[in-house]
């Protein structure tokens, strides 16, 4: 329906006269029944004096049906032909037009009208607020008058003049203060123009809604999303509190903080938490000021808060607590921290809000983060307190695998240094330096391992070997491989052997680990034998880099040997291979740790080791450092074992073979030969132990082996007696009956000596007895 003014025409004596279209649509009377009445029968009440005199106002009318209309009237004078008053033409809008204008009045956003000049028009009740002055006094200024020179207002008045230009509307959003509002709200602001009946612009209205609600809720959401990448990056419990600390300064808090509960920072294992006070270790700080000049604590300071303070509560009752400035609680608790740290007390004066939020992971109550707002003029809420529980809910979580991660790095380290040898014995075969450094990166410590053992015949072997995977697990099954190797070794096998062994025993265990697949708890392993009479080295590989080797006066280069298939792959041979070493050579076994790295190209990594090996050092301790220092990155991703060892080879004057025929009775012959090459080497002492064991072995090979039968006596770190026959039947302890004629000689051998054994040999077998030198 289209909407009309509203007019009526009085005389002299306040009866109507006249009464418009508009007036019926206004109050439903039609003409008929109003025209001749009294004007005061219309209205519903009376008409305050101050509005017939200003002639203009809001009456309150009676509709036909009986409800009141609220109307905005305006009375015009009419003279008569001879100049006196006649009565008033009373006008009224069209309807629409008055709820139009209520709605601007009471609208709940604030509303303005500006001329084309950024001067106020018209101003609602709410936009008097925002401005902090009445529409009287805001009317005929220009905006820039009303307002501080600052960004956001220079961006309100750009946007007005555009649409005064342009004729288009506006829609944009802005962060700033008001006048009468003391601080920053967000507003969503939309303008647009004033058109007359011709379509020009006369003027540009605008309504600018209040979004700060949603503006934080937004914020608080940004926050969670960034929480996600921002906290947990370094599986470090001290990294992570710090990371949450970065994120809440100064967006959220104008100081921050995180204590932990000490247990967290060990390796125990979560206790349960102690009714009443509530001791905390401060991890993490952080302040709007530069430096947390205003904490009260220093980081690794222990503090006790009393059960009644917002932090205990928290704690105990695992929920967000909410504190304000004038509570009893939050004024205690400002005392305290002014008590503990007098020298922020300044500092603190303006401290109003602060909010305790427990960190629980997996049901567990780790420790408790404080956020504190001093210079933000908002005190915390409700939502910041359901906001403040997620946030740390999720960095209680990242704090937890790092502590989770922690303990089983130290567990999976203390396992491997248990593991791995911790002080070489001295070998007169080689000499020895080495390296052992776990891995920095996130993914746990992992299988690497290495060994010397010593042989018998003054030999040793060399073993180095890296288990697939990180952690306990890796660690364990090197320990597990560790002690094979050592095992196997005792019993002389030959490298390729060893590892065909080792490999069965790789295979069994993946087998045995929940139906896991076999390439899952694989490994590699490089095992070396050297022989310091015969300068020989024998070594196989599974799967392992080969090893590096800088003969004397020469350049390092990579042995040039057989790979072999990785341990645990099974079915598959090992290959064997033999080099003769000149003394003095220097032989390099490592990891892959060493040269893969995912910042260099392998190739290039292998070379620079090889330059290094070849750098000048004085000492091996020196040439493993030298390595490290040149190939390695400053984080290594893998672990690393490096292995040097220097030969020695035995001189003849240290060795003495001879060939025994097979003849019982030549074995005093030979008992007599071996006791003048001790008195030779100054070992006379001996003698009567090791004639005894001369005799016991020869008549054994000559009894019970097959020829040819050969004696030989080393003068290493240890008086060894070797006897060799071509059986390759191994001898063994019995316990001889009271009557038996024979039987007892090993059980002499044993007991005389300080370990005995027997190795297999291309040949058949040697059976082999040491004893500690006289002035050992």
């Amino acid at each position: 329906m289209k909407h009309v003014a509203a007019m009526a025409v009085l005389d002299a004596l306040g009866r109507v006269t006249g009464w418009s279209e508009g007036a019926r649509q206004l109050t439903g009377h039609p003409a008929a029944e109003v025209v001749g009445r009294p004007a005061a029968d219309l209205l519903a009440e009376e008409v305050p004096g101050d509005l017939l005199a200003a002639r203009t106002g809001t009456v309150a009318l009676r509709h036909r049906d009986g409800h009141r209309v609220d109307v905005p009237l305006t009375a015009c004078p009419l003279a008569g032909a001879d100049g006196q008053p006649a009565g008033f033409v009373v006008t009224a809008p069209p309807d629409g037009t008055a709820l139009a204008a209520q709605a601007f009045d009471q609208a709940s956003m604030s509303m303005s009208v500006f001329d084309l000049r950024q001067r106020y028009l018209r101003v609602n009740d709410v936009a008097g607020e925002v401005m902090g002055l009445p529409e009287e006094e805001l009317l005929g200024r220009s905006f820039p008058d009303t307002v501080r020179d600052d960004e956001p207002n220079r961006g309100f008045l750009d946007h007005l003049r555009q649409v005064a230009d342009t004729g288009l509307p506006v829609r944009y959003e802005s962060f700033a203060d008001a006048p009468a509002l003391h601080w920053e709200h967000a507003w969503s602001i939309e303008m647009w123009p004033l058109r007359d009946s011709a379509g020009v612009p006369t003027a540009v209205a605008l309504a600018a809604f209040d979004s700060s609600e949603q503006y934080w809720s937004r914020r608080r959401l940004a926050l969670l999303n960034e929480a996600a990448t921002r906290i947990g990056t370094t599986l470090d419990v001290v990294g992570t509190a710090e990371e949450m600390i970065e994120l809440l300064i100064p967006q959220y808090a104008d100081f921050a903080s995180i204590d932990l509960l000490d247990w967290v920072l060990g390796a125990d294992e979560p206790p349960a938490i102690p009714d009443g006070e509530a001791a905390l270790r401060r991890v993490a700080h952080g302040s709007a000021l530069a430096g947390s000049p205003d904490a009260a604590l220093h980081i690794g300071e222990t503090d006790v808060y009393r059960p009644s303070s917002p932090t205990a509560r928290a704690l105990h009752e695992g929920r967000a607590v909410l504190s304000q400035a004038g509570e009893p609680d939050f004024v205690r608790w400002l005392a305290e921290r002014n008590a503990r740290g007098p020298e922020g007390r300044s500092l603190r004066e303006g401290v109003h809000s602060m909010l305790a939020v427990p960190l629980r992971a997996r049901g567990t109550t780790l420790g408790v983060a404080v956020c504190v707002r001093m210079i933000h003029p908002d005190a915390y809420g409700p939502d910041d307190a359901v906001f403040a529980e997620e946030l740390a809910s999720r960095a209680a979580v990242c704090i937890d695998n790092a502590r989770r991660f922690a303990r089983e790095r130290d567990t999976a380290l203390a396992l491997q240094h248990s593991l791995l040898p911790r002080g070489l014995p001295g070998q007169a075969a080689v000499e020895i330096a080495h390296r052992y450094l776990p891995s920095g990166s996130l993914a746990g410590v992992g299988g690497d391992w290495f060994d010397v053992i010593p042989l018998s015949g003054g030999r040793v072997a060399l073993v180095v070997g890296d288990v697939v995977g990180h952690g306990i697990q890796s660690s364990a099954t090197m320990g597990r491989l560790r002690t094979a190797v050592r095992t196997l070794a005792d019993v002389d096998l030959p490298p390729d052997e060893l590892l065909t062994h080792l490999d069965d025993l790789v295979t069994h265990l993946a087998g045995d680990d929940s139906g896991e697949d076999v390439a899952e708890l694989g490994a590699t392993c490089l095992y070396a034998v050297y022989n310091p009479i015969s300068r020989h080295l024998a070594l196989a590989s599974a799967g392992h880099p080969p090893l590096a080797l800088i003969l004397p006066g020469g350049t390092a280069e990579f042995l040039d040997m057989a790979a072999g298939p990785p341990l645990g792959v099974g079915g598959l041979p090992f290959e064997a291979t033999e080099r003769e070493l000149p003394e003095g050579s220097v032989v390099a076994l490592f990891t892959d740790g060493l040269i893969d790295h995912r910042e260099r190209d392998p190739d290039g990594a292998a070379a620079e080791l090889l330059r290094a090996l070849d750098a000048p050092a004085d000492t091996l301790e020196a040439r493993c450092d030298n390595v490290l220092k040149a190939v390695l990155p400053d984080q290594p991703w893998d672990d690393v074992a490096l292995l040097l060892a220097r030969t020695r080879a035995l001189g003849a004057d240290r060795v003495a073979t001879w060939d025994v025929p097979p003849d019982p009775a030549q074995v005093a012959v030979f008992r007599q030969a071996a006791t003048e090459q001790l008195s030779a080497w100054g070992l006379a002492e001996a003698a009567f132990v090791t004639e005894l064991v001369v005799s016991e072995l020869v008549t054994n090979a000559i009894r019970y082996g097959e020829p040819p039968v050969q004696l030989r006596l080393i003068r290493d770190r240890a008086l060894i007696c070797e006897v060799s026959d071509a059986s390759s039947t191994s001898p063994h302890l019995r316990r001889a009956h009271a009557y038996d004629e024979g039987g007892r000689g090993l059980l002499l051998v044993a007991q005389l000596t300080q370990r005995w054994g027997s190795r297999q040999t291309a040949a058949g077998k040697t059976i082999w007895a040491e004893q500690p030198l006289p002035d050992a």
